[in-house]
């Protein structure tokens, strides 16, 4: 570790080579928007545990979050038809996202303006012609207005402007379709921010759903995605010495990143960590190939791991995909690059780790929470995206491997998500706040802060207040 005695808290840094000294050396360098680095201290409080735990807190999130925050709810290829309709559920609340017509996607809340009633039952894919209430026949067109309802002579006072169904901000990126509750929600551009000119080398609709998994762990949901924000958990958790001088950045309060290498790791990184399994001996490059399953290929002099190993991959994903990988960079090849988009939404835009996660709590419970993976594949340039595929559904208490398609990924899952029944015990046994890393958890703490100031912002008078 860096001697953080005479420097700023913040400051310090793993010893060893940074990210940019090894993405520079690579055989291909990578785009810009890798380069980039942005980095602020943020503090070394505490976090309360409450704001895990607490049902008070978790209803602050329920009124004050996720009614006013964007967040992707499907993908444009699960509605490329008029009809086609996707439900989407998030805490209590339930939202039905429709393709109108060839240029039109909307989004609605899910109940009846009549008396309630929720007019889609099930979350995911569906079609119809349009929307009729199971309760008492009220009907509505596929762009929400008001197609027909029984006894239309006791509703003198009921008229298509008052009583079309509530629409809910909808916007498209990426591929991806965007829904936002409140209905003055502020453009999704401005919580994208640098994500937007950072995608542009990275485009996701060019990408198709491989596989997605949806599983119920057992933990709060931001316990959950904190799990997934920072490498340090690397060395313990996935007995791996990658990711100990991974770089953290963030760039502005609803976006971060880390980038941590594959097939390179840098032993004086792990100086302070206990045991010599990765420092005496470091790893030859020619043990680093093979560890990346990369055999019966002998590097030659000036080599190294991360460059056969980027190459070959580049090969056998072209090969395989029909895609062009020739100037695609080592690290967007084989890296582990995440970016986190507030509250609950990661994007990774690299070739051997092409993952999009997202984060929901599940229902009205503090202590579980819903986690989508979707493998997102490369496809050939102007390809049609086929169908997407069924998520798998896998329970709280079963493995990764369950879900075959997962292939490699799935026991590094289950490696992930092992400790969150522990971390949610002892986050309610926890004596003290939880203490975070200056710079390999900031991103963690961004969240919290973003998310204290949103709530803030969004939180409504009490009937009291209303009343005084």
């Amino acid at each position: 570790m860096t001697n953080s005695k005479h420097l700023s808290p913040g400051e310090a840094r793993a010893q060893g080579p940074t990210i940019k000294q090894t993405l520079m050396a690579d055989a291909i360098p990578p785009p810009p928007a890798l380069l980039a680095q942005s980095q602020q201290f943020l503090g070394d409080e505490d976090i309360p545990v409450s704001r895990y735990t607490s049902r008070a807190f978790f209803q602050r999130e329920v009124d004050s979050l996720w009614r006013y925050s964007w967040q992707w709810a499907c993908r444009e290829e699960h509605i490329p038809d008029e009809g086609d309709n996707y439900v989407y559920n998030i805490g209590p609340y339930s939202v039905i996202i429709v393709r109108v017509d060839d240029d039109t996607i909307k989004a609605f809340v899910n109940s009846c303006t009549h008396r309630g009633t929720r007019l889609l039952a099930s979350e995911g894919c569906g079609y119809s012609q349009g929307f009729t209430c199971p309760f008492h026949g009220w009907s509505w067109q596929l762009d929400g207005s008001i197609k027909n309802i029984p006894g239309r002579w006791d509703f003198p006072h009921v008229n298509g402007d008052s009583h079309g169904l509530a629409e809910v901000s909808c916007e498209r990126w990426g591929g991806f379709v965007f829904i936002n509750i409140d209905p003055k929600a502020k453009p999704l551009a401005d919580y994208l921010g640098p994500m937007d000119e950072h995608f542009k080398q990275f485009p996701l609709q060019q990408r198709r759903i491989k596989t997605h998994v949806k599983k119920l762990l057992p933990a709060n949901w931001k316990v959950a995605q904190e799990a997934f924000m920072e490498a340090y958990h690397n060395f313990e958790t996935h007995d791996s010495p990658h990711g100990a001088n991974a770089q953290y950045d963030i760039f502005s309060d609803y976006v971060s990143r880390f980038i941590h290498n594959i097939g390179h790791y840098s032993p004086e990184a792990l100086a302070d960590y206990p045991g010599e399994k990765w420092r005496a001996p470091p790893l030859t490059e020619q043990q680093q190939l093979e560890a990346l399953a990369i055999e019966g290929r002998v590097l030659k002099d000036g080599e190294t791991a991360r460059q056969i190993a980027a190459q070959t991959l580049r090969e056998t994903i072209s090969a395989e995909l029909g895609v062009d990988l020739e100037h695609c960079s080592d690290s967007v090849m084989l890296d582990s690059i995440e970016y986190h988009l507030f509250p609950n939404m990661f994007f990774f835009p690299g070739v051997m780790i092409p993952m999009v996660y997202r984060f929901r709590p599940n229902g009205d419970d503090v202590d579980s929470c819903i986690f989508d993976i979707m493998v997102m594949e490369l496809m050939p340039e102007n390809a049609e995206h086929p169908e997407p595929p069924e998520p798998i559904e896998l329970g709280i208490d079963q493995s990764y491997t369950d879900a075959k398609e997962l292939g490699w990924l799935a026991p590094v899952y289950d490696e992930d998500t092992s400790n969150l029944q522990m971390q949610t015990l002892g986050l309610k046994g926890a004596s003290k706040g939880v203490s975070l890393g200056n710079y390999q958890e900031s991103r963690i703490r961004r969240v919290h802060k973003t998310l204290d100031n949103f709530m803030k912002e969004h939180e409504q008078p009490s009937q009291e207040d209303n009343n005084g």
